[in-house]
């Protein structure tokens, strides 16, 4: 049994000191916030609402893109309310309880996206290279199953991290971001966290395992369709802007991995906060504006939502 240690308490509350060095231009960035937020909220619900409403886009491209958008609301919902309290309180305080559900929901959200956009790129594949087949195996049972793959998977793998991380006795209080974090928490452990690391990195490898498959995946489509000039304007059309989602996304959740595990101190503040965000500000607004400006039908359903409402005012 080991000896209690001097420091060892039960943490009820944590403090965030991310945004210390950034109180002096608080204010704007709280108008930036509230600007930004509204916006990504816009966008996403557009795009939801326009694949809903409109039967023609009950395809399992525009679902899985519905669903990608569904998420985006999800993740920015577990930071960007607490962020813009945050910036107007003086005290940057979030409960242990808090801290769990937020974990959960922000990092929920980055897996759910490498969930969608796998399920995805095996739509193209079938739609891509064996199109005779595509209605035969992209029933609504099939569909069903890989929207539950996209929320179940990581729901599962984050519950065992938060089940890991919570059995752990913390010696410290301070978490050096703007939000609560799964590795900031497990350092602040008062003994050994190999348990976590290992269940960490093994989530991590899985995920950007994801991103490999459908990077190869996509290798294998640009063969298959250089062959013909109905193939490569399909792949351009609806393959490129998936490329580009996955891109974004990858990155991004590179840029917090790195930066959590590996980054230093004497990185100016303001880089760590971009570095520990980009997966928050990017991927949300960007992924219904690639899927929105890009799709044909998509981006024609949205004008028309437009035309619409414009001539009713």
């Amino acid at each position: 049994m080991q000896p209690p240690l001097e420091n060892e308490s039960i943490v009820l509350v944590f403090t965030l000191s991310g945004l210390n060095e950034m109180m002096g231009n608080r204010f704007v960035f709280f108008s930036l916030t509230a600007l930004y937020y509204p916006l990504i909220v816009l966008c996403n619900v557009i795009i939801i609402y326009t694949v809903i409403s409109h039967k023609k886009l009950h395809e399992p491209m525009y679902v899985f893109i519905c669903n990608l958008c569904m998420n985006g609301l999800f993740g920015t919902a577990g930071f960007y309310p607490k962020f813009m309290y945050d910036l107007l309180s003086q005290y940057h305080l979030i409960s242990y309880v808090g801290c769990l559900i937020q974990i959960f929901v922000i990092y929920s959200y980055v897996l759910c996206d490498f969930s969608t956009l796998t399920v995805m790129a095996y739509d193209r594949y079938v739609a891509i290279c064996r199109p005779l087949e595509y209605h035969s195996v992209m029933t609504n049972q099939r569909i069903l199953e890989c929207i539950l793959f996209c929320w179940l998977s990581p729901f599962f793998c984050m519950c065992v991290l938060i089940v890991v991380t919570s059995r752990l006795t913390l010696c410290g209080s301070s978490i050096e971001k703007l939000y609560c974090e799964n590795w900031s928490v497990v350092k602040l452990s008062c003994f050994s966290t190999t348990v976590n690391n290992v269940i960490g990195y093994v989530i991590i490898i899985i995920y950007f395992g994801h991103a490999v498959l459908i990077f190869c995946s996509y290798i294998h489509l640009i063969g298959k369709c250089r062959k013909s000039t109905e193939g490569r304007n399909k792949f351009i059309q609806t393959c490129v802007p998936h490329l580009l989602a996955l891109l974004n996304v990858t990155v991004a959740l590179l840029f917090d991995v790195l930066y959590t595990r590996y980054g230093s101190r004497s990185m100016p503040q303001d880089l760590r906060n971009f570095m520990a965000l980009e997966f928050l500000l990017v991927p949300p607004m960007l992924n219904p504006l690639i899927y929105g400006l890009n799709l044909t039908k998509l981006r024609k359903e949205v004008m028309r939502l437009f035309k619409k409402r414009s001539r009713n005012i």
